[in-house]
């Protein structure tokens, strides 16, 4: 009787992806924790890593990074494929979507604060679709949609101001090929 082996080459992009969606991971961890006087309602925190690693290493491994994030999320949080695990996927793949199309958009004109604004809306349209085809008549959503948007708004802006401050930091600022020009991370 012989037996196979499967192996699998791990790469240095795989190690760098796994640390970066661990981190994000964590923030979304954390994020839980924190109670919010309107459901769905969150600050976004792992939009900051995603954001990060979409400007210093593309978006194929940004969308790497976010789709292990809502999985183990889902996991860890006993949410997975729960209503609330299909909401975060549809708001993350919207989120992603959005900065797929801001890729194409001029770089000097939108920096990090304008792509995270964007990205904070683009799941708020997604979630509101998934929500109002499954979950709650329309009406109801239309009334959420003021709350929804001015904290997509302030959150975003936060966000990515964080994103871009920590894109000044001296230890990321070596340029990568891509539309941005920064630096990979070196995030533990």
């Amino acid at each position: 009787m012989t037996r196979s082996v499967i192996e699998l080459a791990v790469t240095a992009d795989d190690r760098r992806i796994a640390r970066l969606a661990a981190l994000a991971l964590g923030l979304t961890l954390a994020e839980a924790a924190i109670p919010s006087p309107v459901p769905g309602v969150k600050p976004g925190l792992a939009n900051i890593v995603v954001l990060l690693v979409l400007l210093q290493h593309g978006w194929r491994a940004a969308a790497w990074v976010s789709a292990l994030r809502v999985l183990a999320g889902g996991l860890l949080l006993g949410t997975l494929f729960a209503p609330g695990f299909w909401l975060s996927a549809a708001g993350a793949g919207a989120s992603l979507a959005m900065l797929a199309a801001a890729r194409h958009l001029p770089a000097r004109h939108f920096g990090p604060v304008s792509l995270s604004v964007l990205a904070a809306f683009a799941p708020i349209a997604g979630q509101l679709l998934l929500a109002g085809a499954w979950l709650l008549p329309g009406v109801a959503l239309v009334k959420l949609l003021p709350v929804f948007a001015a904290a997509a708004l302030i959150f975003g802006a936060a966000n990515g101001a964080i994103v871009a401050r920590l894109l000044q930091n001296p230890a990321l600022a070596a340029p990568v090929s891509g539309r941005r020009q920064s630096a990979p991370c070196s995030l533990p």
